[in-house]
Parts: C-alpha cells; structure tokens; sequence
C-alpha cells in the first residue's frame, strides 16, 4: 500500500504543522480549513496565523471544499475531539484511511475518536495519530517522533511510511486504544501538574504528580484493553512528560491558571473536556484514580484547588502500586 495524497482537515496550527510534514515528506497535500477568514489568509499569505514565521510548503493546497478534500488517499482529522463527529459524518470517505488527530473522548457516548469514525464513516479505515508532539515543533521541522496505529498493521505501516519526513518520524502500531487512551488521560493529568506549578508546589511534588499519574493512565488503560508498551511509549509515557512539563501545551496551561487563581485564557484545553467523562468510565469500572477525579471537581467548582491539593495528600498511606 503506497499513499501519494493526503489532505488535512483542520487549519489551525496543528493541522498545518502536519500539512507541512506531509509536504516534506514528498506528497500531495490539501489543507482544508472551514473558517473562511482562516482559509483566505493561509492561500493569499502562505503562513498560519498560529504560527508566524513559518511559510506554507508549495505542494500544499488550501480548500474550503470538504469534498475535494475527502479525493486524498489518506485523512488527517485534526479537528477537536468534540467536533469530531459532525466533521467525519460530512467526509464521505470509501476504504481510506482517516486518521483522528485529537486526544480526547466524546460527550455523552463515551466513545473514542475512531469509535466516532467507524460509526460515521463506516467505509473507512479508522486510525490514530498521537505522542509527544507541539504544533511549533514539527512546522519548523524539528526532530519529532509519533505513533500511528490502524488495526491492520499494513496500514498503520503504509501511513507512518507516508508521513515520514525525516524529522518527523512515525512509528507504527495496531494498538488503537492504547493509543487513545494515553492521549486522552494525559490531557487530565497535564491540567493537574499545571495546578501544581501554578501554586508553585514544587519540582518535587510535579515529578510525584505526574509518576503517579502515569499510575492512572496505566491502570485506565488496562481496563480498556490497552497494551503495557503502549502506555509506556511515545503515545502514553512520552506524551504525559512533554504534556506535563511545558507552557507550550494549553492543558498544561490552562491548569497554571487554575493553580495562580485567575480564568484561564479561554485557549482550547482538550483536558478540561474529558476529565468529567474520563471519570464516569472509570468508575463503571471501578477503576482508582484520584487525580483524574480530583481536576473533575475542580473544574466543575466542587471543590476549589487548595481542597483537590488536601484531598490528595491527606489519602491513606499505602504500598505503591
């Protein structure tokens, strides 16, 4: 399986920074783009308002067209998490690769982002793009390294093939949910070691926030049928690193705001969409994770930061697990 085309469904940074790999990497690119002011300003000024600085590769074409979009061989949709629905179910796409670049669970249905592909799209081949990556990066063409995982492991091949550019490397997998679930999760827990350094606890205690964390993230993972090495590769553990230690990620962010006390700048944070249906899946199946639970309430004002921070550290001691 060789992919020569590949169009991108989202024009914010995200969604060019992977246009522009994409481009590097030899093929044939359309970036689609729904705001028309948007779209107008990437065609006539070849550069992304989010990333100033960093010109459009020429084999990258801008369309608002979502049908011309959906010709490509293969589909980046980089669109967020809760849009994720109404923009697969226009992409009529047939035996083509759609590859979900959002970390996140749906509202309401507690779905994975290629659970909402199958569904929608029942004539594609749902797959997932994740790991430690920032918009800023890859554009500019630092070294990066990903994951992308189909359940055909050919696919998941042929797309880490046609998505590599050098400085951007694709590794491949079949492990769909461990994938999602480790940039779902980490998303939670980044708002919670933002918290952390917003309240100024501490190197020490960020290091102990995020390890156990990662604790969290393992154990949700194996409930919901995620592989160990999964979760302890670029997808899970190296994402939560760079996730929780670094101003460049909105959840992270978005939790320093919380953590000095002020409204965050009302930035896209995936985190703060998926803590509360993050902890209804765990408690269906009984599945501890006191962090997780504890930016829920935060976020939702049942408990302020100074009580999330008491209810973690006055826990029963126990053995570490």
């Amino acid at each position: 399986m060789t992919i020569t085309s590949i169009s991108v469904l989202g024009g914010g940074a995200w969604g060019t920074a992977l246009a522009q790999t994409c481009a590097r990497a030899g093929r044939d690119v359309t970036l689609w783009e729904f705001d028309a002011g948007n779209a107008e300003h990437l065609a006539s000024q070849r550069e992304s308002r989010f990333l100033p600085g960093v010109k459009l590769e020429s084999a990258i074409k801008i369309t608002r067209a979502l049908a011309e979009a959906a010709r490509a061989e293969a589909i980046l949709l980089v669109v967020p998490a809760q849009a994720m629905r109404s923009v697969v179910a226009q992409t009529m796409a047939a035996n083509t690769p759609v590859i979900t670049c959002a970390k996140g669970i749906e509202h309401g249905t507690q779905k994975f982002m290629t659970e909402i592909i199958a569904e929608c799209a029942p004539n594609a081949v749902p797959a997932i793009l994740s790991g430690p990556s920032f918009a800023a990066d890859v554009a500019r063409g630092l070294p990066t390294a990903v994951t992308i995982a189909a359940a055909d492991a050919n696919v998941a091949e042929a797309l880490a093939q046609a998505m590599n550019s050098g400085t951007f490397r694709p590794y491949h997998s079949t492990d769909v949910r461990g994938v999602e679930v480790g940039g779902a999760v980490k998303n939670v827990l980044a708002i919670a070691s933002g918290i952390v350094t917003g309240r100024g606890l501490g190197a020490s205690a960020s290091a102990a926030l995020t390890t156990r964390g990662f604790a969290e993230l393992v154990r949700f993972g194996k409930a919901y049928g995620a592989r160990s090495e999964t979760m302890t590769g670029l997808s899970g553990l190296g994402d939560l690193i760079l996730t929780c230690s670094s101003p460049q990620s909105r959840n992270f962010s978005f939790g320093v705001a919380l953590g000095k006390g002020v409204k965050p700048d009302g930035k896209l944070a995936e985190g703060a969409f998926t803590a509360p249906v993050l902890l209804e899946m765990a408690r269906a199946k009984n599945i501890e994770m006191p962090i997780s639970a504890a930016i829920a309430a935060v976020l939702t004002s049942e408990m302020s930061v100074d009580q999330a921070i008491e209810s973690l550290l006055t826990r029963p001691i126990k053995s570490e697990q």
